[in-house]
């Protein structure tokens, strides 16, 4: 049930390890699932629970630990050999006198790593501080640093098999986007399109189904448009007005996000002169990327784009995105801001998203892109317009 050959997760973990090697690391704990997917490809929902790898410089695969009722979903889905799949009882789960970094701790020790430098995911959702206290505790000659964002770099540059999944993303993404603006119209309840988006988020295309997405189906309507994150109510949408969708299609954990606005009647000239700017911005930005560039180059070319107007985005114009977990499908990597010094390499997959929020409205017009070796490309077909209905 592996989606890559187990030569790329080898070549993943190889990578890994030279990484580890320049931070002088001995031994990584891997935490965030999408890395854990990346390295293993472990693939359940059981990250509300403590879970993870741990990745020694000297052995030739990592060792899962999770809760014991998971331990066979690692089975059926990584390449690990059963001996380096360990499961802790359920003693250690949700309780308030151990914890499940005891049990790491015990794991770290058989392997002969307890006076070793181990690297741990400091700033990741899924590590909390008692999973720290507990590996300090526990192990009190070790030293324990920050190995944040390690394997989300090599993440970064996606392989041929990467894109492949992110197309078919694209796909799924295509019948979602046009699902919701058909549906979107006055009378009709926020709640009721949000389920029909879901059903085409998961049904996918007459070739394959979707999965879950990262992130849930963004699409504010009316005063809840001037802020950005809010999704759908039990409300019904009113004619002249605004509702903004960001949403995405995603196969094997691998997304493809976009947004798009749609006006349930006439648009104002504020949202006419704001749509106009941000779409040609949009425009120029990606036809502006490609391979050696830096990051923060594509943000100074949305600026020059926009100068004149009275658009102003004090936020980043967009990041890198690809395979996730809730509560996020960016990477945590690249940011196109200003100083973010990343050249762009082929094989970079990234958001383009330069939303509008005002006291007034909002507006989003966003794009998903892969770069190639000569410029980039799109992972959907979807007008670039503010969509009247």
């Amino acid at each position: 049930m592996l989606y890559f050959d187990v030569s790329e997760y080898r070549q993943r973990l190889n990578k890994t390890k030279e990484q580890m090697a320049k931070k002088g690391l001995d031994g990584l704990i891997v935490t965030d699932p999408a890395n854990m997917n990346y390295i293993s490809g472990y693939d359940g929902w059981s990250f509300y629970v403590h879970q993870g790898l741990i990745i020694f410089k000297d052995k030739d695969q990592p060792v899962w630990f999770g809760r014991a009722q998971d331990s066979n979903g690692a089975r059926i889905t990584t390449w690990l050999d059963d001996d380096n799949i360990i499961g802790y009882p359920d003693h250690y789960v949700q309780s308030q006198t151990i914890h499940a970094y005891d049990f790491v701790v015990d794991l770290i020790k058989e392997h002969e790593c307890a006076d070793k430098t181990i690297g741990v995911e400091k700033d990741n959702y899924y590590f909390t501080a008692r999973c720290y206290e507990h590996l300090v505790k526990g192990l009190p000659i070790a030293k324990i640093l920050d190995g944040e964002l390690i394997i989300n770099w090599l993440r970064a540059i996606k392989s041929d098999k990467e894109i492949d999944y992110m197309k078919m993303a694209g796909k799924i993404l295509e019948n979602v986007m046009e699902t919701a603006v058909n549906l979107i119209e006055p009378g009709v309840r926020e709640g009721d399109v949000a389920a029909q988006v879901y059903k085409s988020m998961i049904s996918g295309t007459k070739e394959f189904t979707g999965d879950y997405a990262a992130i849930i189906p963004i699409m504010p309507s009316g005063r809840r448009t001037t802020t950005a994150h809010l999704s759908w109510t039990d409300r019904k949408y009113q004619k002249d007005e605004i509702v903004l969708l960001e949403l995405s299609g995603c196969k094997h954990r691998y997304h493809a996000p976009l947004s798009r606005t749609v006006i349930t009647g006439k648009p104002s000239r504020e949202l006419n002169e704001i749509s106009k700017t941000v779409i040609h911005g949009l425009n120029t930005v990606v036809d502006f990327i490609k391979p050696g560039i830096q990051a923060q180059d594509i943000e100074a070319k949305w600026r020059e784009s926009i100068s004149g107007s009275r658009v102003v985005k004090e936020s980043r114009i967009g990041y890198s995105f690809g395979a996730n977990y809730p509560p996020d499908w960016g990477e945590h990597t690249i940011s196109l801001r200003p100083g973010d010094t990343t050249v762009i390499q082929p094989g970079m997959t990234i958001h383009v998203m330069p939303g509008i929020w005002t006291d007034t409205l909002g507006f989003e017009c966003s794009e998903a892109i892969y770069v190639t070796p000569d410029g980039c490309k799109t992972f959907a077909a979807i007008p670039r317009q503010l969509f009247v209905k």
